[in-house]
């Protein structure tokens, strides 16, 4: 096995003293020549040393580590997240650890207590509930934390502006012709659903075009939430736009409306939200409200070491943009008021050739 390197073997080789070799590793060189820094920085490099952060945690008191909290590690928004406050710790010079809680309460307490447990300097905790008992806890027990993604009221957080997003999304499908619009709301729970549903009917309801509480479906983040959420609205009549509050939701939305024969784009409007990678290589690509992830991740990284500085931090709120794409480009509101107008779909004879419906609208059949 290799020896070890240590900081004697730097302050040997450079020819200076092990303190000044300690304080240089450390980024204290403010008290030594800008040469002598380099010289020991370039030794450091050449022999292959790394710094052992957990023996300088007994000296400082600090670990160098922030502990991250996220509904679940799989979640492309959350991870993109995540990417973002990484490179900002690892620029910064600390080291960022992730752990999920799959929004669980039961699964976070003991999470958080680990994390803390193990000495992290701080918190990023991006799993946060609207009403908070737990940051109440936390923030008495002199914990310091910033919130990302979801915001909490009375503790600091770095999230999108969420309620200007769900008004771009009300404006942009009544802009295209919508009027019998449908919400796939998310859980309650999270701020990020409820201020942009908040943003979305309260726009809605400003410009003429009210929403139907009936049409407010609650749902999980998820293609099987927007899928299952989707078909209940389908059950109380047909929308002819749909905001969904997460992308995934959105599309799981868009295979329901697919299945029930209606073509998206054409017949109904979809709007999503966070814009993922994926949304523009859908077969029909989605519009969607797009948030800047990894600087969010980069400014709540950021806004923690302020208040591990400091003692205090401030909100950080970014703006959302609209994106738009097939999914809302393509509406036709003269094809959608026509088959409203449809009770039933007609049938297509065997063959798959189109049949005239009685008032004129034909049906072709959708795979």
């Amino acid at each position: 096995m290799n020896k070890r390197v240590t900081l004697r073997d730097v302050a040997s080789l450079t020819g200076v003293h092990v303190s000044t070799v300690s304080r240089v590793l450390r980024g204290d060189d403010v008290r030594v020549a800008p040469a002598t820094a380099t010289r020991i920085v370039e030794a450091a490099k050449q022999l292959g040393f790394h710094r052992d952060r957990w023996a300088a945690s007994l000296r400082s008191g600090k670990t160098g580590v922030i502990g991250v909290l996220v509904p679940r590690i799989t979640d492309i928004v959350l991870a993109t997240v995540f990417e973002g406050i990484d490179a900002a710790a690892a620029a910064a010079g600390y080291q960022a650890v992730v752990s999920s809680s799959w929004d669980d309460d039961e699964a976070r307490a003991v999470r958080i207590q680990r994390l803390i447990g193990e000495r992290v300097d701080g918190l990023i905790i991006g799993d946060a509930r609207r009403n908070d008992p737990m940051l109440a806890r936390l923030a008495a027990d002199g914990v310091p934390f910033v919130l990302v993604s979801r915001a909490s009221r009375g503790f600091p957080s770095v999230t999108g502006r969420d309620r200007l997003g769900g008004r771009l999304a009300a404006e942009h499908l009544i802009d295209v012709g919508c009027r019998r619009l449908a919400v796939i709301a998310g859980p309650g729970h999270a701020s990020t659903a409820a201020d942009r549903v908040a943003g979305f009917l309260a726009t809605a309801k400003a410009r003429g075009v009210p929403v139907d509480p009936r049409w407010v479906a609650p749902s999980t983040f998820d293609v099987a939430g927007g899928a299952s959420a989707m078909a209940e609205l389908l059950d109380t009549g047909r929308p002819d736009g749909v905001f969904a509050v997460n992308d995934f939701a959105a599309i799981g939305a868009m295979g329901t409306l697919r299945d029930h024969g209606l073509r998206v784009g054409r017949e109904v409007a979809v709007v999503g939200y966070n814009d993922i990678d994926v949304d523009a290589q859908l077969l029909v690509p989605l519009t969607s409200i797009r948030t800047p992830l990894r600087d969010m991740g980069s400014q709540a990284l950021h806004a923690l070491l302020t208040l591990l500085g400091s003692g205090s931090t401030t909100s950080v709120r970014l703006d959302p943009e609209l994106i738009v794409r097939a999914t809302t480009a393509d509406f036709s509101p003269g094809v959608t008021e026509a088959v409203a107008r449809t009770v039933v779909l007609p049938e297509v004879p065997h063959g798959g050739h189109p049949r005239e419906h009685p008032a004129g609208v034909v049906v072709t059949p959708v795979n």
